[in-house]
């Protein structure tokens, strides 16, 4: 036996068998060459899109920021929903892969420019599924859904934030969902709020065009706006989306300077 607690006068080891010294899995040889097929389809993914922002490779590509993408992540997103509604699993296949050359297209952009790349995402986020499983990945024992995601919460309340401070304002708002409906829970939280938006919104206008509105021609509006941002090249679901956190941060910035006056 050598000094990794295996025996080689053993002819067969049974697929992964745990070996008790060490408490790690011994798979068997097709086992881990099917892994290792599964991980070069990943990397020969991370290199195409790599080969396709490098030198000699694709202009758009090469063109694309996180920004930018952003609308592709939505409509892949989109798409990939639509096939589960639908339950078609070998459309949903591909549309997964579309999905995940978001994934690999982003964190390529971040390695380029030193921040991070794929390897230590897919670290992180196995970090936290694990973190948030005590019950399957440590001690302790939990027998329904409701109680897991109690827990979920209670420690991702504990957790440090990596990302950049929540609103007080809105915490509540989902920061992305699509641009329309992000704008429209915006105003929302203003008028249900009641915040102010002196400089920032023309609340008497949005009164008097919303006196006028019917859906039908709500959407003639929406549409000829989607139709004229396509004529000039512009995107509006980024540009709506863009307003809508500058009125946010706006509006924040300014029920943020009112209220130590309220406390004199």
């Amino acid at each position: 036996m050598d000094e990794f607690g295996f025996d080689p006068s053993v002819s067969s080891v049974p697929p992964c068998e745990t070996t008790p010294r060490l408490k790690i899995s011994v798979c068997s040889v097709g086992s881990v060459g099917n892994l290792f097929l599964k991980m070069n389809a990943i990397d020969d993914l991370r290199q195409t899109i790599a080969r396709l922002r490098g030198p000699g490779g694709c202009p758009w590509d090469q063109e694309q920021t996180h920004a930018t993408l952003v609308r592709c992540l939505i409509d892949e997103v989109s798409e990939l929903i639509d096939t589960i509604d639908r339950l078609d699993l070998p459309h949903m296949r591909e549309e997964l892969g579309d999905v995940l050359i978001q994934v690999i297209f982003h964190a390529q952009l971040a390695e380029e420019a030193g921040h991070f790349d794929l390897e230590a995402v897919a670290r992180e986020v196995n970090e936290k599924l694990i973190r948030r499983h005590p019950h399957v990945f440590g001690e302790g024992r939990l027998d329904t859904s409701e109680q897991v995601l109690v827990q979920w919460e209670q420690i991702k309340a504990q957790e440090k934030k990596h990302g950049a401070p929540a609103s007080k304002i809105f915490k509540d708002l989902p920061p992305r969902l699509p641009a329309l409906m992000f704008a429209e829970a915006v105003w929302k939280q203003i008028e249900k709020k009641q915040l102010p938006v002196d400089g920032t919104v023309d609340a008497a206008q949005v009164a008097a065009v919303g006196r006028h509105l019917t859906a039908e021609s709500l959407g003639r509006m929406l549409f000829e706006i989607a139709a004229a941002s396509r004529a000039q090249g512009l995107d509006p679901e980024e540009a709506l989306r863009l307003h809508a956190v500058k009125v946010m941060q706006a509006v924040e910035q300014q029920a943020s300077a009112v209220k130590p006056a309220a406390t004199v």
